[in-house]
Parts: C-alpha cells; sequence; structure tokens
C-alpha cells in the first residue's frame, strides 16, 4: 500500500492517481523509467548487474545491506526489468567463463568437449575466451567479473597464475583450475597426480630394458612439467639409473618444440633409445623426426607420449601413452564450479576443494625393447 500523495507503491510501481494532472506529469516519466537499465541501477547500488539481476529474481545469496541498497536504487531510478528479460536471467542458470591458453591442439579439443557436454547438460552458460598472454588473461578475468560472472575455470598455464589466482581470491569469485591444485589461494581443483604418471611411464620403459631414457619435458610455465619430469627422476633414481642431463631436452608443450627436441637429441653421438615426452603432441613430433633421421620406432626407438588425446592413435605407430581423463575431467571441473555456486548463493562456504581423478598407461604400438 503506497502512502497517501506518493503516487509509487513498492519496489517504484507507478499506481494510478484521481487526478488528472498527475497523470499528464507521470507520462514523461515513465518514458523516462523505461530507458534505465540493469546496469543503471548497478551503477547507483555499487553492485554488479548480476547481483540486480540476482535481487529482481529473489535470488538466494544476497546480503541484506546489498538487497537493500539495490531496492533503493530500483525505486530512486524508477527501474522496471522487463520480463522477457527476467525469464532469460533464471535464477537457477549460472554464467561461467572459461578463460584459456594451451599450445596442445588435442588437449584443448579434450577439454572443451567436456566442458560443453557438461554445460549442455546442467544449463550453463559458459563464456568462452582465449587469452594470449597472462596480462592478457587478467583483463579478460577483470571485466568478466565486472560483468557479473558467477565463477571461473582456468585451464594450464593460466591455472598456475599466481597473479590471476590470486585476484579470484580477493574477489571472492568461484573458480576452479583443470589440471592443477593451489589450495593456498582456496580455489577449488580437478586433476590426475602428474609426478606419479610420469613415474608410472618411466617404470614401464625401464622394464623393457632401456637405460639410456631421455625425456622431453613440457613448458615451463606449467607446473605439470617439472612434476612430470620430477616423476621420471624419481623412477629413474629407484631403478638405480644414471641421468644423463643431456638427455633432458626442454619442450613447450607444441608439435614444433618436440622436433626441436627431439633433433637435438638424436643428433647426440649417442643418443637414446627410448625418450618419453610430457605430452602427445611432443611425441608425435619426436616420431616424425625420428623417420626423417632413418630410425625406426620402435625397432630402434621406443617413443612415449603423455594425455592420450586423439593424436596419440592419428599418427603411426599409435603411441604408448599415459591416459589423462581430460574430457571427464571437464566435467567434473564444471559440475563442481556449479556446486560450489549454489553453495555460495546459500550462504555456505564454498572454499576450495580437490578432486584427483585415476590416470592410465595405455601401451600401443610405439615402444619395444631396445634393439640388440
Amino acid at each position: 500500500m503506497s502512502s497517501p500523495g506518493s503516487g509509487k507503491g513498492p519496489r517504484g510501481v507507478s499506481c494510478p492517481e484521481t487526478n488528472e494532472l498527475s497523470t499528464e506529469r507521470k507520462a514523461p516519466a515513465r518514458r523516462q523509467h523505461e530507458r534505465v537499465t540493469a546496469s543503471d541501477v548497478a551503477r547507483r547500488a555499487g553492485v554488479s548487474p548480476m547481483t540486480v539481476s540476482r535481487v529482481v529474481n529473489g535470488s538466494l545469496g544476497v546480503r541484506e545491506t546489498t538487497r537493500k541498497s539495490v531496492l533503493a536504487a530500483i525505486e530512486d531510478l524508477g527501474y522496471s526489468p522487463n520480463k522477457a528479460a527476467r525469464s532469460l536471467a533464471s535464477a537457477n542458470q549460472s554464467r561461467i567463463g572459461l578463460v584459456y591458453t594451451n599450445p596442445s591442439s588435442g588437449y584443448l579439443s579434450a577439454m572443451l568437449l567436456g566442458v560443453l557436454e557438461e554445460a549442455r547438460q546442467s544449463d550453463t552458460q559458459v563464456v568462452v575466451v582465449e587469452a594470449d598472454s597472462a596480462p592478457d588473461a587478467r583483463s579478460v578475468v577483470e571485466e568478466l567479473i565486472q560483468n557479473g560472472i558467477d565463477g571461473i575455470m582456468l585451464t594450464p598455464p593460466l591455472a598456475d597464475n599466481a597473479i590471476l589466482l590470486g585476484l579470484l581470491a580477493r574477489k571472492g569469485i568461484e573458480a576452479v583450475t583443470l589440471g592443477t591444485e593451489h589450495p593456498e589461494f582456496g580455489i577449488s581443483s580437478v586433476r590426475i597426480d602428474d609426478r606419479a604418471a610420469a613415474a608410472a611411464m618411466t617404470r614401464h620403459i625401464i622394464s623393457l630394458g632401456h637405460t639410456r631414457i631421455a625425456h622431453i619435458i613440457g613448458s615451463e610455465e606449467h607446473l605439470s612439467s617439472g612434476q612430470r619430469l620430477d616423476g621420471f627422476r624419481e623412477a629413474m633414481a629407484e631403478a638405480g639409473l644414471p641421468i644423463d642431463e643431456e638427455l633432458i631436452a626442454q619442450g613447450a608443450y607444441s608439435y614444433r618444440s618436440g622436433m626441436e627436441a627431439a633433433e637435438r637429441l638424436l643428433s647426440l653421438p649417442k643418443p637414446p633409445t627410448a625418450i618419453f615426452a610430457a605430452n602427445d603432441d611432443m611425441a608425435a613430433a619426436t616420431v616424425a623426426t625420428a623417420l626423417r633421421h632413418q630410425v625406426e620406432v620402435p625397432g630402434q626407438l621406443t617413443v612415449c607420449g603423455f594425455d592420450d588425446t586423439l593424436l596419440a592413435t592419428a599418427v603411426y605407430p599409435e603411441l604408448t601413452t599415459i591416459r589423462q581423463p581430460i574430457t571427464d575431467m571437464s566435467h567434473a571441473a564444471i559440475d563442481l564450479l556449479q556446486r560450489n555456486i549454489r553453495r555460495r548463493l546459500g550462504g555456505a562456504d564454498a572454499s576450495g576443494q580437490g578432486i584427483l581423478q585415476e590416470f592410465h598407461l595405455v601401451q600401443r604400438q610405439s615402444d619395444a625393447p631396445p634393439s640388440g
């Protein structure tokens, strides 16, 4: 019930007046209110447009002081939300930003497949943005936050960027990292044990009889690169095998970097009999480089990879590799992020949780005992 002479009911909804003068004055006011947007309300209340949407839709998880500020801004500006827009901005639909940069097309394909499948099943809107660099990613994340995103998913190497993780933690944005974990920031993660997986592959190569084994490292920006190198060193030490540092070649998780690393390794006076590359892209490049050197795989050189992307079975011989369930991990990451967003909206603690998934060693055609 409006107060006498106010001309407005609850939340700024206009009420009819009995005198003709009031009716004439209301017409231009209505036209002005029709131009007011949720962004105008958000600026007046000092919140994000998504928060305005939550208040308008009666969603849980909005502080009472924030709700009052938004309602006051709605009253002051005469904001009247469009019904069609309100139905589109359903309180049950979350908006998640996926920010990525990765040199491996195989990894990206598997990751995006999982994300989009889970998003479709859970009625989640996913905003997919590629960032050229860490500074670019920070700008992207800041823009997503300003636009009222509910959660952020980061993939390697952005998932290992302390500046980005710190920004998300300070802003209180729900986030999940794929393929790596950083509990110090209170951010959730889905990953495998990269060190244990690399150690398992190295033990397999050793079991074939190889002692002169090379390893091509991934990008230095990825935490997984160091973990896979640690697993390689661990298994070599367990077997009592010395590690020749000239057999440790730097790569960047890209096909070209694998070719360059393999070229150096196969040009050594005493080349390795086995090469374990930290991903399938670099392993496939190693097979191609061996062919150019007229080195038979696996007859004269064992080559093993990591990830089990589509590329692992698109080359000949098909790669023996570690299966990292990238698509399933992406499913789990989106599901975890959704659950954490709902907990946060319900007022519950949604601090970082970690999901560790299983890896598997898949033996195909690119490994064999050393010749001779």
